[in-house]
């Protein structure tokens, strides 16, 4: 059988992203239940932002990169699911082939700065239970701004060489990927040329901010448990390990599932687990992760409640006075 170049086939200018059923009612159930996750996402990580923003006793380190990665969890579900709500509830499933690349952008550099802000989330960690003494001269305010910059800059510019490679492929058919997103996987699936090198260099720099970073959290969490084990006391072991409890389940989580879709054999099993697994480290994850971090921390707790003390008195005075803007009359006078 002769098969054409691709030279002489058409080239496609939109992809067709299937979702997740064909079903009405299902696709009805899914677009609603995904909406409240969404919904709840923006809303706690966005609380987080400013709960963190506006209590000056939360601006330390560990803070100031939750902050950070709430602002990504944001974004990240941002990216995703307003596109993927309208394919759920739509008939036009849709997406043109510059949308679907921008889309797969921001979402692998998004990605790879979750694993960066992780790993120094751990490393700080680390540094808090190893090392108390000198973690105020190592993590200081100015080397956290220098360390958040450079991570969000520098995943970008990696996943831009990755774009600029996808960008300069040819799409000639099929256009129909079995997936709710631009993900990278489908997409050298659907082109026609030969896309060895864009697999190359991908895998070269997600490995680069993926792998490296994971082995700098089982390495900073082995030194830790390695502490947490020496210290006599139950109770003071149990207070050590509550510091970074919330952390360790964010990364056992996040990076469970990126090894359980990704690093499979089989191509058309990847797909389906990306399918999968993607709802997990792209929805439910941004949406657990505030309530993650504030469950069992007591900075957390703190903090909310000194702002629900300072609102409780503003209101008693405001009812007090029967008014929070005008003045008496006394004072007219």
């Amino acid at each position: 059988m002769v098969i054409p170049s691709w030279e002489n086939q058409t080239t496609i200018v939109e992809f067709v992203l299937r979702g997740f059923s064909s079903i009405r009612q299902l696709n009805i159930c899914l677009f609603v239940m995904f909406l409240v996750f969404y919904i709840l996402t923006v809303s706690g990580n966005v609380f987080t932002v400013l709960l963190v923003l506006f209590n000056r006793h939360l601006h330390i380190p560990m803070y100031f990169f939750l902050v950070n990665l709430s602002f990504l969890e944001i974004w990240y579900a941002s990216n995703i699911v307003p596109k993927m709500l309208l394919i759920i509830i739509a008939e036009q499933k849709t997406i043109s082939v510059a949308g679907c690349l921008t889309q797969f952008y921001f979402f692998g550099s998004l990605a790879a700065t979750e694993c960066l802000l992780l790993a120094v989330m751990s490393y700080d960690c680390y540094l808090a239970i190893c090392h108390p003494l000198c973690y105020p001269i190592l993590m200081t305010g100015p080397l956290c701004i220098k360390l958040a910059a450079s991570f969000w800059l520098c995943c970008f510019l990696l996943t831009a060489i990755t774009m600029v490679l996808l960008s300069r492929l040819t799409f000639c058919g099929p256009s129909e990927t079995d997936h709710f997103f631009c993900d990278f996987t489908p997409l050298v699936y659907l082109s026609c040329m030969d896309t060895s090198l864009t697999e190359t260099v991908a895998f070269a720099t997600s490995s680069a901010v993926t792998l490296v970073p994971f082995l700098l959290i089982i390495a900073s969490y082995s030194f830790i448990l390695a502490v947490i084990l020496k210290i006599p006391s139950g109770t003071s072991r149990r207070k050590a390990f509550s510091t970074c409890s919330s952390h360790l389940t964010v990364v056992t989580v996040f990076y469970g599932t990126l090894i359980a879709t990704y690093l499979v054999p089989s191509v058309n099993s990847s797909q389906l687990l990306s399918k999968g697994f993607s709802p997990v480290y792209t929805i439910l994850t941004p949406m657990f992760n505030p309530i993650i971090y504030s469950l069992r921390n007591r900075d957390i707790h703190e903090a909310l409640k000194r702002c629900l003390s300072k609102k409780s008195a503003f209101l008693k005075r405001c009812k007090k006075q029967n008014s929070c803007v005008c003045p008496r009359a006394d004072e007219l006078d």
